[in-house]
């Protein structure tokens, strides 16, 4: 299960625009960073993200939010002109118009103001926690096929979902992930080890949690699928699944405590956070 897999684009003429401006100044925090002789590694430790994510705004993937433009502006010695920038994001993220299709509008909404988001995977890594090149490969292997503008979308539209793990305040983020999801090399084994890299990365943020739920556990509280469960700013918890083609978002209070104790039950028998940094990091050491 993967929420939020369709996008669409009102305007497709601004949008190449906006990407034009972020493929540029991307360009400009790439020649910044370089200057200051940082990694792309180094500069995410200090400013909070993954490296991963510093590789997809320098390559205009992901949208540079106006607060990451100041405190970077800061840490390289920018002279203020990435600041300048951030009214421009703005500006090019109103005119953009990626939406997401209809049928998912609803629960993007809601994870976009979330308190709380908490996964329980079995096929996938969660989309919030997708490398690039891992969303890119699920969104090409989809059937019917999809044109590339539209794979280009998609992708797009996940990645800027994920601002939410680094805005401020941050929401709380659990994730209880089956083992075979780590197993399974979704991409190729380059793709899938940087995937699984980026999910230790994401496992130290202080509002991240990552469980695996081992293969020989005998018997679990999830054996009905994925699901997800969220708590938006202000309004009560609600939960999402999907199945194939049919989504649904939960909100009757009994079906949703029901979610929730069983979310409580997985997390239990899953591996502890730490544990399962440990475990993924031996997963990476066997390939």
């Amino acid at each position: 299960m993967a929420a939020g897999d369709g996008t669409s684009a009102e305007d497709p003429a601004g949008s190449e625009e906006v990407a034009d401006l972020f493929r540029a100044i991307g360009r400009m925090i790439k020649a910044a960073r370089e200057r200051a002789g940082m990694s792309q590694r180094e500069l995410g430790q200090r400013v909070g993200y993954s490296e991963e994510q510093i590789s997809s705004i320098e390559r205009g993937r992901r949208t540079p939010q106006p607060d990451f433009l100041a405190t970077v502006d800061e840490l390289l010695q920018c002279g203020g002109l990435l600041a300048l920038l951030g009214e421009d994001v703005e500006r090019a993220k109103a005119r953009r118009r990626v939406r997401h299709p209809e049928w998912f509008r609803d629960y993007a909404d809601l994870e976009a103001k979330a308190v709380e988001v908490c996964f329980y995977s079995t096929l996938t890594v969660p989309g919030l926690l997708q490398t690039e090149k891992y969303a890119r490969t699920i969104f090409t292997a989809r059937r019917p096929l999809l044109d590339e503008d539209t794979i280009d979308q998609r992708v797009a539209a996940r990645l800027d979902r994920q601002q939410i793990l680094t805005r401020w305040p941050p929401p709380t983020v659990t994730a209880v992930i089956e083992e075979s999801v780590l197993r399974r090399t979704i991409g190729g084994r380059q793709v899938q080890d940087e995937q699984m890299e980026h999910l230790v990365e994401l496992s130290r943020l202080r509002n991240v949690e990552i469980q695996v739920l081992p293969l020989d556990c005998e018997g679990h509280a999830g054996m009905e699928g994925a699901f997800i469960l969220l708590t938006p700013n202000g309004k009560p918890q609600v939960g999402y699944g999907e199945f194939q083609s049919v989504n649904r978002l939960i909100t009757d209070p009994t079906d949703v405590r029901m979610l929730a104790a069983r979310y409580g039950s997985i997390r239990g028998q899953a591996l502890s956070p730490s544990d399962s940094r440990t475990f993924v990091e031996k997963l990476l050491g066997e390939r």
